[in-house]
């Protein structure tokens, strides 16, 4: 995600759900997930969007939802988050996660 101002329209316009990766290059456990969210992105084409928020390339996004432990993952629907969840996570669990949302 290159900007928040690109965010905020992405969440807010999108008529389906949208799971957002907040993460950062230096993570290891990031990294290690990366894989993860890309199944997830291509199971659910089409009917979620798929987004990866670098925290340190866009801070106030960070700070804005309080990014505290990264991975986490977000899910927003209706332009308002519904779900958070910490740490990293098979594609499985992440699926689980929306579908919940």
């Amino acid at each position: 995600m290159p900007s928040a101002p690109a965010f905020e329209a992405l969440v807010s316009q999108s008529p389906v759900p949208v799971v957002v990766d907040f993460w950062a290059p230096w993570c290891g456990p990031c990294r290690m997930m990366a894989p993860e969210v890309e199944k997830v992105a291509d199971t659910l084409a089409g009917s979620a969007v798929v987004a990866k928020v670098d925290t340190e390339a866009v801070p106030e996004l960070g700070e804005r939802f309080l990014i505290r432990s990264i991975p986490t993952l977000m899910v927003f629907r209706g332009g308002q988050p519904v779900s958070r969840e910490s740490g990293a996570r098979p594609a499985a669990d992440i699926l689980a996660i929306v579908s919940r949302s």
